[in-house]
């Protein structure tokens, strides 16, 4: 199961998830899972997990870490993700982080490396304002880089103790980040 490649991208918004996620794939054939399209399917599927998410979200709430960890553990049944997968955005919180852990546990290989994309605010906030999008105001954007750090620190610190953690410089040129971040994964699979 050497072959098998759990990741965690955890990175603020502006970090370049997408984009270093995307290069992972070309590099490695797993599947890019993003809990927002996990939910979106999950709700088209219309499956007892779905109904209840959109119950959810029909109500303005956000889902909660015990719905979120079985959408997550649902979508790693799924056959795609046996020679591993890429999780973005998830998990964002502590206990989320703890709660996947005990998922891992049931899976072949439990071992994940994550990988965190360190970008300043300042910086964050640069690439999110040059985005040209409507909705990224100096006020929202604050907003989110300021929950991102409130949600994800504790997470962060939690796989920085178990020595799952790798620090990526994500304020360097985009090639060189891609190159840091396919290091630490030829660097997680030579753990086994």
């Amino acid at each position: 199961m050497g072959g098998t490649i759990q990741l965690i991208l955890i990175g603020g918004p502006g970090a370049g998830k997408g984009t270093q996620a995307e290069a992972i794939c070309k590099a490695h054939p797993i599947p890019h899972i993003s809990t927002g399209d996990i939910l979106r399917r999950e709700v088209a599927e219309g499956s007892e997990l779905g109904v209840r998410v959109r119950e959810i979200m029909d109500q303005g709430l956000l889902v909660d870490d015990a719905t979120m960890l079985k959408v997550v553990e649902h979508r790693l049944q799924c056959p795609d993700t046996e020679s591993g997968f890429i999780l973005d955005g998830f998990p964002r919180t502590l206990d989320q982080a703890r709660g996947l852990s005990e998922i891992l546990k049931r899976r072949p290989v439990s071992k994940v490396c994550v990988l965190v994309l360190s970008v300043s605010d300042d910086e964050m906030t640069r690439r999110m304002m040059g985005r040209g999008r409507a909705d990224d105001t100096p006020e929202t954007v604050a907003r989110r880089i300021a929950k991102f750090h409130r949600e994800t620190e504790d997470a962060i610190a939690y796989y920085q103790e178990k020595g799952q953690l790798v620090r990526i410089d994500g304020e360097q040129g985009i090639g060189l980040v891609t190159r840091d971040v396919l290091n630490a994964i030829e660097d997680y699979l030579g753990w086994f």
